[in-house]
């Protein structure tokens, strides 16, 4: 797939990445909360660094979201995310880009971020990733509804759950109102108009046959 430059603020785009050679990356639940709490974190430029972030009294005493929340209240957010999910090998996330290389500068802080915190506690040195991010520009209202859900559908394609609200480390949860305001991760009520009883029955309605069409995938492919 070709990249295109991502110099267009105002469009949305479908990005993701893998781990180099389909590595398990996020093995448990603190590493996949370390990825979810980047995501948040690199919204907007930081010169503080996210391991220093995390050591400060402000966070101990408001809970991350608030602490985040206080110190970027002042500033311009790189992207806006649109939806995410995190997997055991990969992410993806829906982004509308705000500033220009928003998506890259922010992917790049987040890429870089949780490499160096993987490398040190699982003693090892390299590369994590398995290349530069990919993306696709998201043209129509239709393209981005199919997408959000074919993101939020993600663990239950791959059988790791039944039901993508058992998933914690995606939007989805967001999208249906399980989750407060403060701890919400995307920003999604101006783009798109999700009521949670009709989103619910949009996204579980699609379960088997997206588990169909990934088998049917693999077998094409193996």
């Amino acid at each position: 797939m070709q990249r295109k430059e991502l110099l267009e603020n105002g469009e949305i785009y479908h990005i993701f990445d893998r781990s180099i050679a389909d590595f398990i990356i996020f093995n448990n639940q603190n590493e996949f909360e370390r990825m979810r709490q980047l995501i948040k974190y690199y919204l907007v430029e930081q010169d503080l660094r996210f391991s220093d972030f995390l050591e400060l009294k402000l966070v101990a005493r408001e809970g991350f979201n608030s602490a985040v929340n206080i110190v970027t209240k002042d500033s311009d957010p790189l992207v806006q995310i649109i939806a995410w999910c995190i997997m055991p090998t990969h992410f993806h996330l829906v982004l509308k880009q705000l500033k220009v290389n928003g998506i890259s500068d922010y992917l790049r802080k987040i890429l870089e971020s949780y490499s160096s915190y993987f490398n040190a506690k699982h003693k090892r040195k390299g590369p994590l990733w398995e290349s530069k991010f990919k993306n696709i520009l998201v043209d129509s209202d239709e393209q981005l509804n199919h997408l959000v859900r074919y993101v939020h559908l993600n663990p239950t394609t791959a059988r790791h759950v039944e039901s993508p609200e058992e998933w914690l480390f995606s939007s989805y949860r967001e999208y249906i109102g399980e989750i407060s305001d403060n701890q919400k991760v995307c920003q999604f009520d101006d783009i798109l108009d999700i009521k949670p009883n009709s989103y619910r029955k949009f996204v579980t309605d699609q379960v088997s046959y997206q588990r169909e069409l990934a088998q049917i995938k693999k077998l094409l492919f193996d």
